[in-house]
């Protein structure tokens, strides 16, 4: 649990490193350096890692006992593939292992202002996860480079009405990750008690954790994992 004044001196390395779930998602990335990721979030004990599909099952092995999570994404990196084969995706992704999904949203509807669909769209995903593994976290990703803040809102909105436990900034893989305005904005307009935020693309130092935990993020998607919690624990050691 993160103490409500997140600063250097409120937080500890474990609660760092608690906070994030440790990107593998490059297209080039080898199975030894997945396996070499999975192992550091081992390591640093991380809340999850966030592998690609094809990477669960794999994932699932090298944490099977450790405290880390395995999460991967669905309709990724653009959010344009139909909603039966999110779903599809997702449920293969939990027989897999996996018990978080970052989904992203589909961007070209929401840009049309269909919210109806767009909502359909991440509550299908939702519903069968959540059916087949009651405990299963279902993030949602607006890409917010691409959206006017209007759209942002709106996109929030029919994430929450839809029963997702997280919106989050950013895949990583578009014009733009994480700014502390989106997270303001994305926390402002979400009930606090149903919705989580997620923080990710870009974030690369410990500075830039902790000013987006105090923007109002809970969760952050990061590759600099070892480099954040490190200088965390320098820190510490130097108050």
């Amino acid at each position: 649990m993160l103490p409500a004044n997140r600063t250097l001196e409120t937080l500890t390395p474990e609660m760092v490193a608690k906070t994030i779930d440790h990107a593998l998602l490059r297209p080039d990335m080898t199975t030894a350096e997945v396996i070499s990721g999975c192992r550091l979030s081992a390591l640093y004990n991380t809340a999850s890692v966030c592998v690609r599909p094809c990477d669960v099952a794999l994932a699932t092995k090298e944490l099977q006992s450790t405290t880390v999570d395995v999460g991967t994404v669905i309709g990724f990196p653009h959010g344009t593939t139909s909603t039966q084969a999110k779903v599809t995706e997702s449920l293969q992704a939990l027989s897999d292992g996996a018990v978080e999904l970052d989904m992203v949203l589909n961007i070209g509807k929401l840009k049309s202002n269909d919210i109806d669909y767009v909502r359909q769209d991440i509550q299908a995903v939702v519903n069968a996860a959540k059916q087949k593994l009651e405990k299963c976290c279902v993030k949602v990703i607006l890409e917010c480079s691409l959206l006017t803040d209007e759209e942002k809102i709106k996109a929030c909105k029919a994430a929450q009405e839809a029963g997702a436990d997280y919106v989050k900034t950013s895949t990583g893989f578009s014009t733009g990750g994480a700014t502390l305005e989106d997270l303001r904005l994305m926390r402002g307009c979400t009930d606090p008690d149903c919705v989580k935020v997620k923080a990710s693309g870009g974030i690369r130092s410990l500075d830039d954790l902790i000013a987006c935990l105090q923007a109002g993020a809970d969760r952050i998607g990061a590759s600099a994992t070892a480099a954040i919690v490190d200088e965390m624990r320098a820190r510490k050691q130097n108050q």
